[in-house]
């Protein structure tokens, strides 16, 4: 009685065809991959919208209040004295949005690894600098529509109040439109923000209490005028880049000292940005899982 045998080799060249048939994660895949983990969540839906509502919300309350002031007792001179442009994004509502933004792009890394997804992820696709390139890339890209939603429904509902006595501006206004992509693009930074700090800390509360600290609290060590060197260190930081860009310089009345410019301001928001992309990549490919 005969028994079939294997060719020599044969075993070898199926384990070939196997590995061969499975294809190589394309960056493409990578972003699918990474766009279905952020909105496979329920709270990023809830985070973002209760955001929106509450920044824009607390804008145009604003923007309302002033308004009935100046209705019921207000004189020429404090009418004229308010910069529409400015007036649109109150700097409270935007510090919670800044938050908000640098918790997403926190939990999209520190989530992950508080989960143990992130052993998975790294099992099936090894480079882990595109791993993580993909994953700024998306949530560069979702906290950029979320940042322009608001920008563009704070100023417009802002200057709907401000028409109303008279001192409303177009979109197409003298800065106006500077100052509202300065505030979508405050989201996108941020979330960068929030992700270098996620791939340092690795605890999701531990990330949380960071992004604040970073983002809201640091700042307002470096706000005093006395010393030059304080005040530009706080001229580095992404709230007071923020707050050049949308404040109107000719309806300043008081002249501030060591002021930020608009190209400074530009370039703390690319320095960030950039700095935490490599922080994030940096720290994630040299540390262990």
């Amino acid at each position: 009685m005969s028994t079939a045998s294997m060719p020599e080799g044969g075993a070898t060249s199926t384990a070939r065809r196997e590995g061969a048939a499975e294809p190589r994660a394309r960056f493409g895949h990578l972003l699918s991959a990474e766009w279905t983990k952020l909105w496979s969540l329920r709270s990023t839906y809830g985070v973002l919208a209760a955001g929106a509502l509450a920044v824009v919300g607390i804008c145009a309350n604003s923007a309302r209040s002033n308004v009935h002031l100046i209705q019921a007792n207000g004189t020429e001179e404090q009418r004229l004295a308010i910069d529409p442009a400015h007036a649109a994004f109150v700097p409270d509502a935007y510090l919670i949005l800044m938050i908000i933004a640098g918790a997403v792009g926190a939990m999209a890394v520190s989530g992950e690894y508080a989960g143990g997804l992130i052993r998975t992820t790294f099992a099936a696709v090894p480079a882990r600098r595109q791993v993580i390139a993909a994953k700024a890339a998306v949530v560069t890209a979702a906290l950029l529509v979320f940042g322009a939603v608001v920008a563009a429904s704070s100023f417009g509902l802002t200057q709907a109040f401000y028409a109303e006595v008279r001192i409303g501006l177009p979109f197409g206004a003298p800065g106006a439109l500077r100052a509202v992509a300065a505030s979508a693009l405050l989201a996108p930074l941020c979330g960068l923000v929030g992700m270098a700090l996620g791939a340092l800390v690795r605890h999701v509360a531990g990330t949380v209490v960071a992004v604040v600290v970073v983002l809201a609290v640091l700042p307002r060590l470096f706000m005093g005028e006395t010393y030059r060197w304080v005040k530009e260190i706080g001229n580095a930081m992404p709230v007071s880049a923020w707050s050049a860009l949308v404040e109107n310089p000719a309806a300043r009345h008081v002249p501030a000292r060591y002021p930020v410019g608009i190209a400074e301001a530009w370039t703390v928001y690319g320095a960030w940005a950039l700095v935490a992309v490599i922080i994030a990549v940096a720290v994630v490919h040299r540390r262990d899982v």
